[in-house]
């Protein structure tokens, strides 16, 4: 009866040790062997020692010896054949015939190690199980594939040749791709069934390995075949273009074109986030076609990317002094602008000498708002602060803006795609700080393409606009060292997100004495050349230019105080062309009249008294703000026959719902103190109370006029005439306190220019009158007021000069 599979039968044998290091033998393999080495060339010389006495071939022990340890299990081999190998050294053949277990040392002849051994006898169940001629089938499968992978053919018959289990798991012994330690395995497992499966299993899993191996191998040779192929289809076409351009009379100039956009970029000196977006769309550029639009959109955008100024700065002028002096020069009065901008100056120089000039990623850039009525030289200041700082002065008109994308630019996949208006002005200016003004502000309008004033909230927050993309651009621009200013006629009409990113800066208007410097140091000069004259020529002397500014022009900025001296001289050069007055000219006071025409802002208090507007009771002079400035206010009112007219108040002049209120305000305190105030209240019962106030196309609104109609009621009532020379603001309540209004500044400004001598603010308002430049103050009596009483006392002319009562028709 046939042995179980893993039993053996064993004999006792003595033979030379011959050590293999990092190399493993196993039965059935022929292997040659270098006798170079003394270990190696010890036991064969041993071995053939051994066989001269004994029948047979010389016999040695093949022991796999991994960093110097012998392996517990080695093979017997026999010397086949002793000569020379290929490179010409001594060498043996040796044949592993079957496994032995080494056991005690022993000695024996010659200078080799000898050892007793026992023979391992290998038996395997006959017939195969079923389930082992499976394994034998697979195993030769997977053998025949790893060898028609490497081409060996021949060796392949040999293998389905091998019916023995125990051989046919020993010949993988042959497999170059099995290290030391599997091999060794191999060697050590007895059982010839359990060989041959751990011999399946390392032939599948280097099989796996390989299959690995080969789809990458195969991915990558087809990436390299794919650039190869792109490379020369891409010569082909350079080629084919430039046959045609020849064939059009192009010349090869025109080969040149835009096309090396790759040279371009990489010796453009652009940040590096910058550099790989472009590098980017220069990859895209060359795999797109000429006919595509989407060529001629990357063509744009680079363009457009490689004349912003990315790393290009304007030095600052740290001159503090000189700076001052620049907008000194530049503009009469504006001290708090040119204080402000004088402080950032000299904040930034010791920021830079003490290396603190960029913070966490930002630097120290400035928003201011000037916020003025026309004309006072808002859009010109921002040419004077560039200059005084040294750098270069773009300006950017939003007047009108509705479209969002006009600010943060259009995405590139429409048609006619641009960058937003502040990229625009940075690539104008040529710079990475410029300073940027921001025109009409307050004109900015919505619709349905979005909230320009919502774009705007990203670029002028310091603490955002380092980190700015642009629609168009789509890369990260840096705008923290760029200088905001923006202007604007009234502040409220800035929404208050965008108002609180900026510091507001106010510009009321200038004096007569400012508009006089400003006339005959900035305008005179330049109209003098616009009209092909010279100073030497015409002159206009002091009393001419405040005549001029007073009564000609009544206004907070000085706009049309320069067309009429464009005017004046546009006339003295006609004159002097007719034969009709000789030159030099200074022009005088009394000369105005024939060259511009009659004052056409004559003060009330120049006027004939019978021709005043408060010559009748019932009129009182207000102040009110608009968006041009300052401006004096009338306010009438009058009773309607108790027969004719229905009782009640009628407003007229086109009034807000605050001033209306504040009517009904006036008119309830005067019924309710009437009697206190020695005014016959009862004809506020029986007869309609009439207020308007003329210019009536002009929308009017706020609660500043409710002393006003206060006054103008109780002047009517008393019949006391309201003072020509005073004029009043602040609002009213129902207990008769005179409350804070805004405005003083402007106010008193516009009752300056007006000729307005008196002036009457709330008390709470006292403070700002610090606002109010010096040399107007000390021409105005101010008083400041809690109660509408003391309004009525220094309002109202004394008792003695008393008319009667007009009726309204």
């Amino acid at each position: 009866m046939a042995a179980e599979s893993g039993e053996s039968m064993e004999s006792t044998l003595v033979l030379p040790v011959l050590p293999l290091d990092g190399e493993v033998v196993l039965p059935g393999m022929v292997v040659p062997l270098d006798l170079s080495d003394a270990e190696i060339r010890a036991a064969v010389e041993a071995a053939q020692a051994a066989a001269r006495s004994e029948s047979g071939k010389p016999k040695v022990l093949l022991v796999p010896r991994i960093d110097g340890t012998y392996a517990k299990t080695g093979v017997l081999g026999t010397v086949e054949q002793v000569g020379r190998l290929a490179d010409g050294d001594p060498g043996a053949l040796v044949k592993g015939r079957h496994r032995v277990r080494i056991g005690a040392g022993t000695t024996g002849t010659g200078a080799a190690l000898w050892v007793e051994g026992t023979r391992v006898e290998e038996t395997v169940p006959d017939p195969l199980p079923g389930q082992v001629t499976d394994l034998v089938k697979e195993y030769k499968a997977l053998a025949t594939t790893w060898l028609r992978k490497r081409g060996a053919w021949q060796v392949v018959d040999r293998v389905q040749a091998i019916d023995d289990v125990s051989a046919l798991a020993d010949n993988s012994g042959y497999s170059p791709f099995l290290t030391t330690d599997q091999k060794t395995e191999l060697l050590e497992t007895t059982d010839p069934v359990a060989r041959l499966r751990l011999a399946a299993q390392q032939l599948r899993d280097h099989l796996a390995e390989q299959d690995v191996a080969e789809t990458i191998a195969k991915d990558v040779q087809e990436g390299v075949d794919k650039q190869q192929r792109e490379f020369l289809l891409r010569r082909q076409l350079e080629a084919v273009r430039k046959e045609l351009r020849e064939l059009n009379g192009d010349g090869p100039d025109a080969a040149e074109e835009s096309d090396d956009y790759r040279a371009r970029v990489e010796a453009a000196d652009l940040p590096e986030h910058v550099r790989e977006a472009a590098l980017k769309e220069v990859e895209k550029l060359e795999r797109s076609s000429d006919q595509s639009p989407e060529g001629s959109w990357i063509r744009t955008w680079l363009d457009t990317v490689l004349e912003m100024p990315w790393n290009e700065r304007t030095e600052d002028a740290y001159d503090i002094q000189g700076a001052k002096e620049i907008l000194d020069a530049e503009h009469a009065g504006l001290d708090d602008v040119k204080a402000r901008i004088t402080e950032y100056l000299a904040v930034r120089k010791r920021r830079g000498e003490r290396g603190l000039g960029v913070i966490g990623g930002r630097r120290g850039g400035a928003v201011l708002a000037l916020v003025g009525p026309p004309g006072v030289g808002k859009t010109s200041l921002g040419e004077s602060v560039a200059h005084a700082m040294g750098r270069k002065f773009v300006r950017v008109a939003l007047g009108g803006v509705r479209d969002e994308a006009e600010i943060r630019g259009h995405r590139r996949t429409y048609v006619g795609a641009l960058p937003g208006r502040i990229v625009r002005a940075v690539k104008e200016a040529g710079s990475m700080n410029p300073v940027v003004l921001l025109d009409e502000i307050d004109k900015v309008g919505s619709d349905f393409r979005g909230d320009p004033a919502a774009a705007l909230l990203e670029v002028l927050d310091p603490a955002q606009n380092h980190t700015f993309r642009d629609h168009y651009l789509e890369v990260e621009l840096d705008l923290s060292d760029v200088v905001f200013l923006a202007t604007a006629n009234v502040l409220e009409a800035i929404p208050e997100a965008l108002a609180d990113r900026m510091e507001i800066v106010r510009l009321d208007g200038y004096t007569e004495d400012e508009k006089v410097v400003i006339a005959r140091d900035h305008l005179l000069p330049h109209q003098l050349e616009r009209a092909g004259l010279t100073g030497d020529e015409v002159t206009l002397d002091e009393g001419a230019l405040r005549k001029l500014a007073g009564e000609y022009t009544r206004e907070a900025g000085v706009r049309t105080l320069e067309r009429t001296v464009a005017r004046l001289l546009r006339k003295v050069a006609a004159q002097h062309e007719l034969g009709e007055r000789e030159l030099p000219f200074t022009v005088r006071e009394e000369d105005l009249r024939g060259l511009v025409g009659r004052p056409h802002h004559v003060p009330e208090s120049a006027q004939d008294p019978a021709e005043r507007r408060t010559a009748v009771p019932g009129v009182a002079t207000g102040l009110a703000v608009t968006g041009a400035g300052g401006d004096v206010l009338y306010v009438e009112a009058s009773l309607a026959d108790p027969e004719t007219g229905a009782a009640g108040l009628t407003l007229t002049g086109q009034l807000g719902d605050v001033m209306k209120e504040s009517a009904q305000i006036a008119l309830s305190f005067l019924r309710s103190h009437g009697a206190e105030l020695e005014l016959p209240v009862a004809d506020l019962k029986d007869r309609g109370a009439h207020i308007h106030f003329p210019a009536g196309a002009v929308p009017k609104d706020g609660p500043s006029a409710g002393v006003t109609m206060t006054t103008a009621l109780a002047s009517l009532l008393s019949g006391r005439l309201v003072r020509t020379d005073v004029a009043m603001t602040g609002e009213v309540s129902l207990t008769g306190r005179v409350l804070p209004i805004g405005g003083v500044k402007q106010k008193l400004l516009a009752a300056h220019r007006a000729g307005v001598t008196t002036v009457i603010i709330p008390k709470r308002n006292e403070a700002d009158l610090d606002d109010v430049p010096a040399e107007v103050l000390e021409k105005l009596d101010v008083h400041a007021v809690t109660d509408v009483r003391q309004v009525l006392e220094l309002a109202l002319a004394p008792a003695a000069t008393v008319a009667e009562v007009p009726v309204a028709a």
